[in-house]
């Protein structure tokens, strides 16, 4: 999955994902939209951040997100 704004190098954030650049790790941004910060409040309080820095975050979270279940047979015992 290549995401050309998001880095994920054991050597950056000890290896957490990150906007590409910064040392802001992707769920620090998710989870402050999640509690309520809007985008231009973020843009305000990082200024190193740009609005795509941040639309690539929730992208690479719904990434995620996106898992696929495989369900298991209930075993007779």
């Amino acid at each position: 999955m290549p995401f050309r704004r998001i880095l994920i190098d054991p050597n950056v954030c000890h290896g957490q994902a990150c906007v590409k650049g910064t040392r802001i790790p992707v769920h620090q941004i998710v989870r402050m939209l999640a509690n309520g910060d809007s985008v231009e409040s973020l843009l305000a309080e990082y200024p190193s951040l740009s609005r795509e820095d941040v639309l690539a975050c929730l992208d690479y979270a719904a990434e995620l997100a996106e898992e696929q279940v495989t369900p298991i047979q209930a075993a007779n015992f």
